[in-house]
């Protein structure tokens, strides 16, 4: 899996560090954080009653899950139980648990979707299928998976990586590469979108990145898939 002491030392700096690391973009946190959840709320239809957050960290998602899947109950896991403690105190009632060392202690077929941001750079690459497969166990069939990462085809998020006191051991994977995965891992319906083509100074042309999810040139992806 990962370096479990590493992510519980970090814990408390995470959300510091992160907001130094991107603050080229002319973008906090806040702003990555809620895309993400809205592309979630675009992609999922129907009832969305249980979502797991796989990696959840110290909750950033939680206020825009909250927002974007008012009706949902959230479920957050981490290997980092002191990434969980600093969730709850940050969102009283946050429902967390803690990853064991190889995984989810969550019974089969338990949540309408999974979703996890930015953590399988984090995970050893020989170490995907089992946890996408892990993932799909947790899911009910006909739920859903969405993955975000980080493109390593885009200039500038390989410069924010490799400056990023918490990403240096980090390995990128490109989109094709994780959906391969997927479908060793039994997903079905695999689909691939890139985001966030421009930066916070040429914000009037965002609009126009929903229909550049083509393009494999975005600072970030996301793949969906069904079980």
């Amino acid at each position: 899996m990962v370096d479990v002491a590493e992510f519980d030392l970090i814990a408390d700096e995470y959300d510091k560090q992160h907001r130094a690391n991107i603050a080229v973009t002319g973008e906090g946190p806040e702003y990555f954080a809620e895309y993400k959840i809205r592309v979630l709320r675009e992609l999922l239809t129907g009832n969305i009653d249980k979502i797991i957050d796989f990696g959840s960290g110290t909750g950033n998602s939680v206020p825009f899950f909250q927002k974007y899947f008012p009706e949902s109950q959230l479920t957050g896991v981490d290997v980092s139980q002191r990434s969980l403690d600093i969730a709850a105190e940050r969102f009283p009632g946050t429902f967390g648990i803690k990853i064991e060392s190889n995984h989810i202690p969550i019974l089969d077929d338990r949540f309408d979707a999974a979703f996890s941001a930015c953590v399988f750079h984090h995970i050893n690459h020989d170490e995907h299928i089992q946890w996408l497969g892990e993932l799909r166990r947790v899911v009910r069939p006909g739920g859903h998976l969405a993955i975000f990462e980080h493109n390593p085809l885009n200039p500038l998020t390989l410069h924010a990586v490799n400056t990023c006191p918490f990403d240096i051991n980090a390995r990128l994977i490109r989109a094709g590469q994780l959906a391969e995965r997927y479908r060793a891992a039994g997903w079905r319906n695999i689909q691939i979108r890139y985001h966030i083509f421009f930066p916070r100074a040429l914000a009037a042309l965002r609009p126009a990145e929903a229909r550049l999810g083509w393009l494999p040139l975005g600072a970030q992806y996301s793949i969906l898939a069904e079980k």
